[in-house]
């Protein structure tokens, strides 16, 4: 049995990706955002907490690789999914784990944030803090 089976779907770029090689596990808010955005002041436990977070499958998400590296560390007001149809999606997910681990929102993104998430429908979602 071959160890890059599998097909993964990438919402960020409405594709699917067949085998490992071409798919990534993307940080929803990248370590270097939340660094940006208030890690310097946790403990290492909790930096390791959020780099590993699957208590909320919304932090951690598979996209394809070109997509992934596309965003890199990228926040909301620099890069947005190629894939009209997972901007509400994606910005909703990123409010979440922003929410989740108590990280500040800068006001370009928080600009973006609002631009993106009026054209959402307004649905209620829920967030279990982690710190």
């Amino acid at each position: 049995m071959q160890a890059d089976r599998g097909r993964w779907y990438s919402a960020y770029d409405d594709t699917y990706i067949d085998g490992s090689s071409g798919a990534d596990a993307d940080h929803r808010v990248p370590l270097g955002e939340a660094w940006d955005s208030g890690a310097p002041a946790w403990t290492a436990q909790e930096r390791q907490d959020f780099a590993n977070d699957l208590g909320d499958p919304r932090s951690l998400v598979m996209v394809s690789a070109r997509s992934n590296r596309s965003k890199g560390g990228k926040d909301p007001a620099q890069w947005q999914p190629p894939a009209e149809g997972n901007r509400c999606e994606y910005n909703t997910e990123w409010v979440v784990v922003k929410t989740r681990f108590r990280l500040s929102v800068d006001p370009a993104e928080k600009h973006a944030l609002g631009s993106e998430l009026a054209r959402c429908l307004n649905e209620e979602i829920t967030v279990e803090l982690a710190r």
